[in-house]
């Protein structure tokens, strides 16, 4: 092979340059050969592997374990699959919220390009029935391990907890689509132009929430969106739906949400209110309620209709504490 980096597992392709000056370890068509192949692959390469994913659905549920992996996707490439928290798990048992991701990382340097992750559970069709406990189901999760993850200009489908972060991660260019609490998370994370829009769902009585942070207090920053975009799709009404709401998981009284957007456009479904509050159990196991004013949530320069008024639970950061809220200092890569 002329030295070249090859191997061949499954339906696989030996590598290849997909464009000039671009080779790659595997290249994999959704006709041929599967993605869980070459990530196997790459976990048995020990060193950074580059995978392209022809156009095509791959219907997998994965786990990225190897560290510097890439995942380039081509137009029209998807990844999906259909799980939810309380459905059933190969073997016995149900899944969690956790278990549920169409993709999850759990591997430092990790980086998405160009593609679809789909979570294809029938949210629709749960709510319609009383089916399924609220049926959290995730597209893209990124676990503990899977510090510095990079996800540039993908899209990702869900309805409720459709991205889920728990470490460092860099997300650019990308659209991200959901309902109920569809960016939440522990993470620092830095979401620079994306796109971020409510799905509609058909007779509901309000529209969700966008951002759930469980940041720990010790932790300066969360979720923090810079010159991103807050759209809507068709149906979904004027002042419905919350910025967010601070997540304190599991009533631990060490996470204290912290979230901000900088220089946003949003639509006219953000409510006026901006956040609202979320309950959890505290120590003696009664029901409590985090509110807005206690945790650290922030805006700055927002535009469009969705933009204000500020009041007792919409509060901006001033110039100065903006100037804290920067790519390095919240992700520091």
């Amino acid at each position: 092979m002329n030295g070249r980096r090859a191997f061949l597992a499954g339906a696989l392709s030996l590598p290849l340059a997909a464009k000039a000056g671009e080779a790659w370890d595997a290249v994999v068509d959704p006709a041929t050969g599967t993605l869980g192949a070459a990530l196997a692959a790459a976990e048995r390469a020990g060193r950074p592997f580059r995978i392209l994913l022809r156009p095509g659905i791959f219907t997998e549920k994965l786990t990225v374990r190897a560290p510097g992996v890439t995942i380039q996707g081509s137009p029209g490439t998807v990844i999906e699959y259909g799980t939810a928290a309380g459905t059933a798990k190969p073997g016995g048992g149900t899944w969690g919220t956790g278990g549920s991701g169409t993709l999850t990382i759990v591997a430092p340097d990790v980086t998405l390009r160009g593609l679809t992750v789909r979570n294809s559970f029938d949210y629709i069709g749960a709510r319609r029935d009383g089916s399924g406990n609220g049926a959290q189901a995730v597209a893209l999760a990124i676990g503990r391990e899977a510090d510095r993850t990079v996800v540039d200009r993908c899209t990702l489908l869900g309805y409720q907890d459709t991205f889920y972060l728990h470490t460092r991660s860099l997300v650019t260019d990308t659209r991200i689509v959901g309902g109920v609490d569809f960016i939440f998370g522990g993470a620092a994370a830095w979401f620079e132009r994306c796109e971020i829009v409510t799905r509609y769902v058909p007779n509901a009585g309000g529209f969700g929430f966008v951002a759930a942070p469980s940041t720990p207090a010790a932790q300066e920053f969360g979720l923090v969106f810079a010159n991103c975009r807050l759209e809507r799709e068709a149906g979904v009404p004027v002042n419905s739906t919350w910025l967010g709401r601070p997540w304190r998981a599991g009533g631990n009284m060490a996470l204290l949400g912290q979230a901000a957007f900088l220089n946003c456009w949003m639509d006219a479904h953000i409510r006026h209110e901006g956040w609202t509050w979320m309950g959890y159990k505290g120590p003696e196991g009664d029901q409590r309620r985090l509110t807005p004013p206690e945790a650290r949530l922030r805006e700055y320069a927002s535009k469009g209709p969705g933009a204000g008024p500020i009041g007792e639970d919409r509060k901006l950061l001033t110039t100065e504490q903006a100037r804290r809220f920067t790519r390095a200092n919240v992700i520091g890569f």
